[in-house]
């Protein structure tokens, strides 16, 4: 099944945890083995593979790492690219807060009322 919006929490944990269960099974391992090696307990694992609700982002994380997937989680939330008008503002500096406008509100300071525009006289 693919993961999409339309799915509610509970069928995507389910899923998730359905695609870790399928890894761990074709790589042979019990549940026991891959906790011990990924350091929690075979009750947080068995929650994890049955997409219940109480389970820490961080054994989330760990039984990824013992399955070798830890490369793929940047795909789950991938880095955000600016756009190339916002890339060319930045040349090169990192953006350190937002500003709190729309994104489309791109007048600047002149273009208040009363400014004076093109076709009209002064």
């Amino acid at each position: 099944m693919n993961i999409t919006a339309q799915l509610t929490d509970t069928a995507i944990l389910q899923e998730l945890g359905a695609r870790l269960a399928a890894t761990r099974l074709g790589r042979n391992l019990t549940q026991a083995a891959l906790a011990e090696q990924a350091g929690v307990s075979k009750r947080t694992l068995e929650r994890l593979e049955s997409g219940e609700v109480a389970i820490q982002l961080s054994s989330f994380v760990r039984v990824c790492r013992a399955l070798g997937l830890t490369e793929r989680l940047d795909l789950l939330v991938p880095e955000p690219v600016p756009s190339p008008l916002a890339q060319m503002k930045l040349r090169g500096r990192q953006r350190q807060r937002a500003s709190g406008k729309q994104a489309a509100d791109t007048r600047g300071a002149a273009d208040g009322p009363g400014s004076w525009t093109w076709g009209e006289p002064k």
